[in-house]
């Protein structure tokens, strides 16, 4: 079945669909990681958007239950050079098509992913749609751009969880993490780090936060626009200095939000597991896997109380913040990972050294 891709700068892709049919709008972004593609699939983080993988092969290791990062894919679409049928994995249990498939998920390739990745780097991620149906492209150009994108949506409420519910009852230190569309291996690592861990849904009140009576809050990753999410916003404020916190990415622009600061659209964001980022401190530098098209704008925050942490190295946009004085830290990458690098998993000891500190 034939399938187009259509920007809203008017440019089309024709291609080959490998899985679902019918026609989704998105912002189009590509992500650079190498493999990694069920993690990168089932992260909620990517809701609205169409994923352009820009390594060439994609699915020769199949998919396994075991890796996904949520109940489901959330992407609206995902776009590669060269799908593979045939899967070599002793953990498999089904190829990407068939399971993209069995997800409504529409899979195109065979057209040129590295002119699609260029026209992102120069003009910036743009909304798009993809489509196997019989209409003309002057068409599919006019519905991109009229799709709504991501500037002032809030998607959170589309991929947060509706009741609270526990990972794990057992263990020393009792963490709440709100779930902005939160990937499962941050609740892995805390566990791995004898957490107790329940999860709750992005709008929760503050006061069922506090009778949880949580030794430490995770505020994780998640899709859309942070400036559009000011229920959560108004939700952190009121838990600083009251309990240590902890931002992922999503959680990280809530954080800075909730700090005074101001967030800001990137042109074609970060997404993949190369980006290095330096910690300011030691100067040590981190490969890291990262996920946003929104970040915090450094010159908003308040120097006096809020410390820089970590810049990006390709484009010195901020990348982790702490405070001064209260229990409270944030990064913009993924420390979890899922897919890798794993350089930064140490910030989960540090969530917890900050906890065991103020307690």
């Amino acid at each position: 079945m034939k399938a187009r891709i259509a920007l809203e700068n008017g440019i089309i892709f024709q291609g080959d669909c490998f899985s679902g049919s019918g026609e989704r709008s998105g912002e189009v972004v590509f992500n650079t990681s190498l493999s990694g593609y069920q993690e990168i699939i089932t992260d909620p983080s990517y809701k609205g958007q169409i994923v352009l993988m820009t390594y060439p092969l994609i699915g020769n290791y199949g998919i396994n239950p075991g890796d996904v990062e949520s109940k489901k894919p959330f992407l609206e679409g995902f776009l590669v050079r060269e799908c593979s049928r045939v899967y070599s994995n002793w953990r498999a249990t089904q190829s990407l098509p068939d399971y993209l498939t069995e997800n409504d998920v529409i899979g195109i390739e065979g057209f040129d992913t590295r002119a699609l990745t260029r026209q992102i780097r120069l003009k910036g991620a743009m909304k798009a749609v993809i489509s196997t149906e019989n209409c003309s492209d002057q068409i599919l150009v006019k519905r991109a751009r009229e799709s709504k994108g991501l500037i002032g949506i809030d998607l959170v409420k589309e991929v947060t969880c509706k009741e609270p519910w526990v990972w794990s009852d057992k263990g020393k230190f009792k963490i709440v993490v709100i779930d902005c569309g939160l990937k499962l291996n941050s609740l892995r690592k805390l566990s791995e780090r004898n957490c107790k861990v329940t999860v709750v849904p992005a709008s929760i009140a503050l006061d069922e936060i506090f009778k949880i009576k949580p030794d430490g809050v995770l505020l994780s990753n998640g899709p859309g626009d942070p400036s559009a999410v000011t229920y959560l916003v108004d939700t952190v404020k009121g838990l600083i200095g009251k309990v240590p916190l902890f931002g992922i990415c999503f959680g990280h622009q809530i954080l800075g939000q909730a700090l005074g600061g101001r967030t800001y659209k990137l042109k074609f964001g970060h997404h993949g597991g190369n980006h290095p980022v330096k910690d300011l401190k030691t100067g040590k530098v981190s490969i890291t896997a990262q996920n946003h098209g929104f970040c915090v704008d450094i010159n908003s925050l308040d120097c006096e109380s809020i410390e820089v942490t970590q810049v990006n190295l390709n484009d010195n946009t901020l990348e982790g913040l702490r405070h001064k004085s209260l229990p409270l830290f944030s990064v913009q990458f993924h420390p979890e990972s899922s897919p890798g690098p794993h350089d930064a998993e140490y910030l989960f000891d540090e969530f917890i050294s900050m906890i065991k500190s103020y307690a």
